[in-house]
């Protein structure tokens, strides 16, 4: 979908300064609402409507981006070509007995962390050719996430 649709149809909505991240998905905009809960659901109906099909939309708001750059959780990680940095970001709280920081049996996958409602990750794709982390991740979470790498929060973080 093009990003300048996207934007147009979330000013429509009485998004005010609103702005697309690359060709992501990800917008960055104000809004009075403060029902975010509420504001996501007529984001998902609207668009339903216009466009035809279903874009679920998670959002999130600019405290929560900005906490996460501000504490760094990635900052012990050593990055090479091979190491992938992400956040999911959960629509609904969900409840598991897992213990983190996790590590995958084979090494390449860790959940380092979960602050509000938000998975904070590593792949290292060293170890192997087939990662299965966002599998692991919808196992024991959820499918009703979205999953960004950490140089499209920074970006993101920019905007805000």
């Amino acid at each position: 979908m093009p990003m300048a649709d996207l934007r147009k149809q979330l000013e429509k909505l009485s998004c005010d300064n609103v702005v697309t991240i690359l060709n992501s998905g990800n917008i960055v905009f104000d809004a009075s609402n403060v029902d975010l809960k509420g504001l996501e659901k007529s984001i998902e109906n609207h668009l339903e409507k216009v466009f035809e099909f279903s874009i679920p939309t998670i959002l999130r708001e600019a405290e929560l981006i900005s906490g996460l750059l501000d504490s760094n959780p990635f900052k012990d990680v050593v990055l090479t070509k091979d190491i992938r940095l992400y956040v999911s970001f959960l629509r609904m709280e969900v409840q598991n007995d897992l213990q983190l920081p996790w590590t995958s049996d084979d090494r390449a996958f860790k959940i380092i962390s979960m602050v509000d409602n938000s998975i904070l990750s590593i792949l290292d794709l060293s170890v192997t050719n087939t990662p299965k982390g966002m599998d692991f991740l919808e196992r024991y979470y959820s499918k009703d996430m979205t999953t960004r790498n950490w140089n499209t929060i920074k970006r993101i973080g920019k905007k805000i």
